[in-house]
């Protein structure tokens, strides 16, 4: 693994001093100058001249805050780019759980794979690094067949597209997304990352209490590129008992507990729990919004309204709501929880939706494992199972010896469970994004079905959820009319 550190932010004024003689160039000098604007006169271009000027003392004065008055928050004043290389995508999910960061990650749905892989550090110079380097390469090899395999079926179905240069990429790019379901969790990526230093902070110390070495040596890695540039900023990073035990102690316990657990086929997306009335709180908050009433005369007056009325009013917050907008934040107002059962490859798309909670169990081969329908189509499933079987041995053997290191070999179509919780603005978002024919179908179908799902609880706010290319054809319906913007532009 390669960690980078590509770039800070740095004083626009110590750029041009840099020029004229040698000076620091660090992002604690913006922080330090940031928070000082609550108990100082002065002007802020001249505490940033200050904090220029005197790094040191800025660096104390950092130090002083962030530790002693427990404002970590002007940590988030330094932002700091990684490259990060030859890192695996089991890793991936875990850096990605961290919700106030950018990241922008190499896709296996665009770019041809090479069979790179990573060894876990745990399984090296052991035997089963042997067995697991023969899996991997089977699997890639199985990856290469399908994708050949694949592409020929596509462009033989869809000639027509396969004559133009575009329609030829597309229908190569659908055979790697699908291809890639036979992958492991130990193929190499990288990423670029983009945090503030609050956030880096906390993902080094989360890394060095983390079960698997990889992570150890992220979070290492990522210390060693800041500690000179910004030392003030970045203060308690050593593994903690919080970040290291509390699951670990909350698992032993869960196996304490006694009791039936309720057995039996499952849908792959069910509706937990959601707000109750909640088309009545977010109507009653938009009319909170543009009155000077009170919630409860707000609530009171939706209550009284009929169905009509109740409609109106939704069409009203929305009639200008373009394919591009985000919905009123009043949407927020009202949630909904979903328990999933949601393959890797899956996974790893809604994991970038950063605004919900997503609580997440760990990769169990007993909840299954997700097939393209195209494995089926080109006659590929039973060499897919056995492939399927093979990992799913050599991963319980892993398990045994090194807990938590066996999902390393276990594939993009292994499934996990997941809880996602969603206000109703993210929903929206989600559902634009992901239900979009440009989507790719395992994640397009989880959005369709949670639409439908919210749909039945929520009739009145929900009437716009649509992907982008369909949103034209719903907002037509609902008001009579196209919105003005009726596609993506193009750049």
């Amino acid at each position: 693994m390669k960690v980078l550190l590509a770039g800070y932010n740095v004083d626009t004024e110590a750029l041009k001093d840099c020029r004229k003689r040698r000076s620091a160039l660090t992002p604690e000098s913006i922080a330090a100058a940031y928070a000082r604007i609550s108990r100082s006169a002065k002007s802020v271009d001249v505490l940033r001249k200050d904090t220029r000027q005197e790094v040191e003392k800025a660096r104390k004065s950092n130090r002083r805050i962030i530790f002693y008055m427990g404002h970590h928050s002007i940590a988030e004043h330094a932002v700091f780019n990684f490259d990060i290389i030859g890192i695996s995508r089991r890793a991936i999910e875990e850096l990605e759980k961290f919700r106030l960061c950018s990241y922008t990650e190499k896709s296996q749905r665009y770019v041809t794979l090479k069979g790179d892989y990573v060894v876990p550090g745990e399984l090296r110079n052991t035997q089963l690094s042997r067995e697991f380097r023969g899996i991997v390469r089977r699997q890639n090899a199985l990856y290469v067949r399908l994708y050949d395999k694949i592409k020929a079926y596509n462009t033989h179905a869809s000639s027509k597209l396969a004559q133009t240069k575009k329609g030829l990429r597309t229908l190569e790019n659908l055979a790697k997304e699908d291809a890639r379901y036979i992958l492991p969790m130990a193929t190499q990526t990288q990423l670029g990352a983009t945090m503030n230093a609050r956030n880096l902070e906390l993902i080094i110390r989360r890394c060095a209490s983390h079960y698997v070495q990889e992570m150890n040596e992220l979070g290492m890695k990522l210390y060693r590129c800041v500690k000179k540039v910004a030392p003030s900023v970045i203060l308690f990073c050593d593994a903690n008992d919080y970040d290291q035990k509390t699951y670990s102690q909350l698992r032993s316990y869960a196996r304490t507990i006694t009791g039936k657990t309720r057995k039996g086929k499952r849908g792959d997306v069910e509706l937990v729990g959601h707000t109750r009335n909640a088309d009545a709180k977010i109507l009653a908050s938009l009319l909170f919004r543009s009155t000077q009433w009170d919630y409860a005369a707000c609530m009171r007056a939706v209550q009284r309204m009929s169905q009509k009325r109740r409609i109106e009013l939704f069409k009203k917050a929305c009639q200008y709501m373009e394919l591009y907008d985000a919905a009123p934040r009043e949407f927020e107002c009202a949630q909904l929880t979903y328990s999933l059962n949601v393959s890797s490859a899956c996974f790893g798309q809604l994991k970038r939706h950063r605004i919900a909670t997503v609580v997440c169990q760990e990769y169990d081969t007993g909840v299954g494992y997700t097939v393209p329908e195209s494995v089926k189509i080109v006659g590929e499933v039973k060499r897919f199972a056995e492939m399927i079987k093979q990992t799913e041995e050599l991963y319980h053997r892993i398990e045994k010896k090194y807990s938590g290191v066996g999902s390393y070999i276990l594939t993009n179509a292994h499934r996990k469970r997941v809880l996602l919780s969603v206000n109703l603005r993210e929903l929206y978002h989600i559902s634009r994004l992901r239900e979009d024919s440009t989507a790719q179908w395992d994640i397009r179908d989880k959005a369709h079905k949670m639409t439908r799902l919210a749909k039945k609880v929520m009739p009145v706010t929900t009437q716009l959820l649509a992907g982008k290319e369909d949103y034209t054809r719903v907002y037509c319906k609902l008001f009579g009319k196209k919105p003005r913007i009726t596609e993506v532009p193009e750049p």
